[in-house]
């Protein structure tokens, strides 16, 4: 995570961080992801328990291979035995292919803004002359397929979720199309990945059906072959009884899950819609009939990610400078207005108002901040001594250091122009500058 410069060398930081690369998105990703492969892959913050999955899948078919697959080979004609280990093998192979797809690659993360929308003006306040009040509705209605849908604002990412979107507590993203979010792969289950993380769960209960049913054909194979009981027979293979104890313990819960979200996507819902909004018992307006869930499902393209993680970090943008009307050399920063520090928090674009008296100028040109704001009344108020976070940072999560005003002192080469000291005066001609 990179860290803005102290302040208090503003030169040398410059030209050290004009010197160094920006850093690439996943480096400083505003989530709560784990990136391999220099943000190839993408994991949830819970990854370690992937391990625990593949140790859970690895180990019992190794010991199948080991101890009933390997004593197989030589009980069927033609060599066909070896099939048993070579389909257990391969079938393993595909099963954690299938768990890399779904845990490594992004869910459908919707990328955060790096300010808010621009909120509704009231209205009230406006026409009776005074600043209209802005408000950020929380919730909004749009309609899909005839139906009205609520969707809601998040705080976090500072956008409006678009409809099946849902923000995810352990990873702190928006994903889209959410499902849920499963410890055992490490990943949130979203619209980019819900395909194969189905997919691996009903090739695991194969999986556990394969094994469960080759150890009972091992067991009968010592039985026929020793004309003994079954109970003998098991106590000669115990590799065998504890493999189908835990196979049978995993398929009812692999199997139980396949089962499931075959229900789900033959209801076109997902599991955090089916625990939270129960479409029994109104219309879902996503249920597209069947076969246009399970093509939706498994036969549509799978869209692109929104993000690219391996970006560099953009600058932030500015606009061009602003000349101040009087001539003299004296200029406004053209993102800087009436709203001063309230339009800088609150992500809206500053605009101008006819009244002369809100005049911005800019302050900390060398370290690429923002500006400092001159108010009318009470005198001057340079900088507002609050932290705002450029567009990457906040975005990103990048650190950040409060901006500190460049009134009475010299920057470098740059100081602030007679004309905006002049102007400042005019506004209040008994106010005194005062430091944030």
């Amino acid at each position: 995570m990179r860290v803005a410069p102290p302040s208090g060398s503003l030169a040398p930081a410059a030209a050290g961080a004009a010197d160094e690369p920006p850093p690439r998105i996943y480096e400083v990703w505003k989530g709560n992801n784990i990136f391999f492969l220099q943000g190839r892959l993408i994991f949830g913050p819970d990854v370690r328990s992937l391990f625990l999955t593949i140790f859970l899948i690895v180990a019992p078919v190794s010991i199948f291979c080991a101890f009933v697959a390997r004593n197989l080979m030589d009980d069927f004609s033609h060599h066909s035995g070896i099939s048993i280990m070579v389909i257990a093998v391969v079938f393993t192979i595909y099963d954690l292919g299938l768990l890399l797809l779904t845990s490594g690659r992004d869910p459908g993360i919707i990328p955060p803004n790096a300010h808010p929308p621009e909120p509704e003006s009231g209205g009230d306040a406006a026409a009776d002359g005074q600043t209209p009040q802005f408000r950020m509705p929380r919730v909004k209605d749009v309609v899909v397929n005839g139906i009205t849908v609520k969707i809601k604002y998040c705080d976090t990412c500072k956008l409006y979720r678009p409809p099946r979107c849902s923000h995810c507590s352990i990873c702190n993203n928006c994903v889209e199309r959410f499902d849920h979010h499963c410890p055992w792969v490490g990943q949130c289950i979203g619209l980019r990945n819900y395909r194969f993380f189905y997919m691996f769960v009903f090739s695991t209960t194969l999986l556990c059906l394969y094994v469960f049913g080759f150890c009972w054909v091992y067991i009968r194979r010592i039985m026929d072959s020793h004309e003994t009981t079954v109970w003998r027979a098991m106590a000669k293979t115990p590799a065998s009884v504890v493999l189908i104890v835990y196979t049978f313990v995993c398929v009812w819960f692999v199997g139980g899950l396949s089962v499931f979200h075959l229900y789900l996507i033959s209801t076109n819902q997902t599991t955090y819609e089916n625990f939270r909004y129960r479409y029994d018992r109104h219309e879902n307006p996503y249920n597209r009939g069947l076969v246009e869930n399970f093509r939706e499902i498994f036969f549509s393209s799978i869209p692109p990610s929104k993000n690219n993680f391996r970006m560099l970090v953009p600058p932030e943008e500015t606009l061009p400078a602003r000349a101040v009307s009087g001539g003299g050399g004296g200029f406004i920063g053209g993102n800087m207005g009436k709203g001063g520090a309230g339009d800088l928090e609150s992500g809206r674009k500053p605009s101008w108002d006819h009244d002369p008296s809100s005049v911005t100028a800019v302050g900390d040109l060398e370290a690429g901040e923002g500006a400092a704001v001159l108010k009318d009344g009470g005198g001057s108020d340079i900088g507002g001594g609050d932290d705002y976070p450029s567009e990457s940072s906040e975005m990103f999560g990048s650190g950040h250091h409060p901006r500190r005003s460049s009134w009475g002192r010299r920057s470098g080469n740059w100081e602030i122009s007679r004309e905006v000291l002049a102007i400042a005066a005019g506004n209040d001609a008994g106010g005194a500058a005062r430091k944030v």
